[in-house]
């Protein structure tokens, strides 16, 4: 994009002397624009100069002059109405002359309504805004999947899509600096402060709320319509344009890549094409910084409300008084009463009898305390001796060897007895003690819950490798019931093979799932 330099004098009617009259003068071609006037007289332009807000009075000439003025810098064309009819010399004189505005004219005009604008208006983050740029986007998705709609219509829906990016774009840039001019305000009624950060806060949380919610509605109806080609899209809105065939210049080239770069910016909000993070979901991290830092600033705000005065003016407070002390014992006197850092090593000790006195006792009203010489002498309450002797654990060790030489033979025993050497039903064990149904049901729910191997069996082996099971549904739908003295257990019945280490289970050997089964303790070494 080729940036163009403002021309210098197009701004001087607003910074000059007569400035007021300038402005209004303008204002007056700009109202004349809107009731479709082209061309004012001298007379024509008196007259409304007090609908504009300009009620002083002028002398004889003064406006006269500032139309010429207007007219050196550009801003009027000064036109010959020969068509009329005029009675005396001094008629011909002032109905003459007619006056338009120029190009640069109504630019500037325009700049300066847009200044005072923006002047006026306060920056909003507006989630109406978000939903009326989907709303738009689906409207214009459903006229291109429309074959009889009028392009009229999807150039109408184009334009308020941009217009609403506009707004969204312009009310968050100055919304976000008005932001940042409230972080950084200062000297301001407290009060007044406190409140109006308040209400940002909850403003900015109300916002943020369903932002990510509306910004991927809006990222998905974006994919919507340029599955149907973004091309398309700007070549039915040209023709629903209608562009105006003035000028030397086709208007088309021009207005089709100001369409494509408003597509462009419309992605850069919402789904930029590089993979670069969206500008919607940049607004919800600055929003969420605001929030901390009012956050934060109202509690500045509470402690400086608390704090009669700063820590700095305290210190310095205490310098001078440091400084104009007399001599050394006055200092130490100052030291101790500022900061009560004395040491007071005898703080701890109790009263014999500390229930005989109430908590409320003054310490100068309660009976004293003893302190032995070693704590004033040498700062500790008691003298340190030899440090005890270690204690034999020989045979606590051999209690522990002996109960898991015990357990791990009872582990044996009942490995020994679910032993089943070759293929049986769950429901051919009948009864089991309880201690070998829980290993029984440990390493058959493992076993269940691993892969199905080819033939479809599932299979689980002890963690030291030394049990196997190899389970396999039996498809009749029978259940198996196993008692116990603790009770029955009823579930679906299975052919099961378990094998201890150098038997193995029958059937295709497949990689097996390791059950962590805890060795008994003392042995695990």
């Amino acid at each position: 994009m080729v940036a163009h330099r403002v021309p210098p004098e197009m701004f001087r009617f607003a910074t000059e002397p007569n400035a007021d009259l300038y402005t209004a003068i303008l204002h007056v071609f700009g109202d004349a624009n809107e009731r479709l006037e082209t061309a004012l007289g001298v007379d024509g332009i008196e007259e409304r100069l007090p609908s504009v807000g300009f009620f002083r009075s002028l002398p004889a000439d003064e406006l006269s002059r500032a139309l010429a003025q207007l007219g050196k810098w550009q801003l009027l064309d000064v036109i010959q109405n020969h068509g009329a009819d005029y009675s005396t010399a001094a008629e011909y004189e002032r109905g003459n002359l007619q006056y338009s505005l120029t190009r640069r004219g109504e630019a500037a005009f325009a700049g300066v309504q847009h200044a005072l604008a923006v002047l006026a208006s306060a920056g909003a983050l507006q989630t109406a805004v978000l939903d009326a740029i989907a709303d738009r986007l689906d409207a214009l998705y459903g006229l291109l999947t429309e074959p009889a709609s009028a392009d009229r219509r999807v150039f109408t829906t184009l334009s308020e899509l941009e217009s609403h990016l506009e707004a969204l774009r312009s009310n968050t840039k100055q919304f976000n600096g008005e932001l940042q001019r409230l972080l950084r305000a200062e000297n301001a009624d407290l009060d007044t402060f406190h409140e109006v950060k308040r209400a940002t806060v909850t403003y900015l949380q109300e916002f943020v709320t369903d932002l990510d919610h509306r910004s991927r509605a809006i990222r998905d109806a974006i994919r919507r319509v340029e599955s149907l080609g973004v091309a398309t899209v700007r070549r039915r809105a040209l023709a629903g344009a209608e562009l105006s065939p003035m000028g030397t210049q086709d208007p088309a080239p021009a207005w089709l890549e100001h369409r494509r770069l408003r597509w462009e910016g419309l992605r850069l909000w919402f789904d930029p094409d590089d993979g670069s993070r969206p500008r919607a979901e940049e607004l919800h991290t600055v929003a969420r910084r605001a929030i901390v830092a009012l956050l934060a600033t109202l509690e500045r705000i509470g402690e400086s409300r608390r704090r009669s005065s700063s820590a700095a003016r305290d210190f310095r407070v205490l310098a001078r008084a440091f400084a104009a002390a007399p001599a050394e014992d006055d200092l130490h006197r100052l030291w101790g009463a500022a900061f009560g850092l004395t040491p007071a090593r005898h703080a701890h000790l109790r009263h014999a009898d500390p229930e005989l006195i109430p908590t409320g006792v003054s310490w100068a009203d309660a009976p004293s305390v003893e302190v032995s010489t070693l704590l004033r002498r040498g700062g500790r309450a008691e003298r340190f001796s030899r440090t005890g002797r270690v204690r034999d654990v020989a045979a606590v060790r051999r209690e522990r060897e002996e109960r898991a030489r015990r357990e791990r033979a009872e582990l044996e025993a009942v490995w020994a007895r679910l032993r089943t050497d070759g293929p049986v039903r769950l429901s051919a064990l009948g009864e089991l003690d309880h201690e070998a149904l829980v290993r029984l049901l440990d390493l058959l729910g493992h076993a269940l819950d691993g892969p199905v191997d080819s033939s479809g069996a599932r299979r689980a082996t002890t963690s030291d490798g030394r049990v196997e099971i190899v389970a396999r549904p039996t498809g009749d739908g029978r259940l198996a019931v196993i008692r116990t003295p603790r009770g029955v257990l009823t579930a679906p019945d299975h052919v099961i093979d378990i094998a201890l280490a150098g038997r193995p289970a029958s059937g295709v050997q497949t990689p097996a799932v390791t059950v962590r089964v805890p060795a008994p303790s003392g042995l695990a070494r």
